[in-house]
């Protein structure tokens, strides 16, 4: 579905239950998401929803862009945005810390560095509890 339109569903969430469900999906693609991307997407998986009666009962159908702040959960994310601000947190901490704000610095080997308080901070990709880019004003 997406895929062909150059279009990477970045995330899918479904929320609530009964006759109140929500389906939040976040959309993205490297030249920017535009607001007929996300009507394009929204008719395409309200037809399959519908179809093939995946919901139980009435639901709420969202398409949007992960916006300025969106967060970053595969590998590829901290590749692609290197040379961004990013806040992460981590599972275990690095040099007594959790959470690190900085610039992405690059990711090789299941290895995210950051720039941070003046210094590279490096950690294992599968410590990051939690990560997304971090807009500057």
């Amino acid at each position: 579905m997406a895929l062909s339109e150059g279009i990477e569903v970045v995330e899918v969430e479904v929320k609530g239950g009964g006759k109140n469900q929500f389906v939040r999906i976040s959309i993205d693609k490297p030249e920017g998401v535009t607001h007929a991307d996300c009507e394009l997407i929204s008719h395409q998986v309200g037809a399959i929803l519908d179809v093939e009666d995946v919901l139980s009962s009435h639901y709420t159908l969202e398409v949007s862009s992960p916006g300025v702040e969106r967060k970053l959960s595969k590998p590829g994310d901290f590749e692609r945005f290197q040379g961004k601000k990013a806040k992460v947190t981590l599972r275990e901490p690095v040099e007594n810390q959790r959470h690190w704000e900085g610039t992405l610095a690059g990711f090789a080997d299941g290895v995210v560095s950051l720039e941070a308080a003046g210094r590279q901070i490096r950690f294992p990709f599968d410590q990051v509890e939690k990560a997304n880019l971090k807009f500057e004003w």
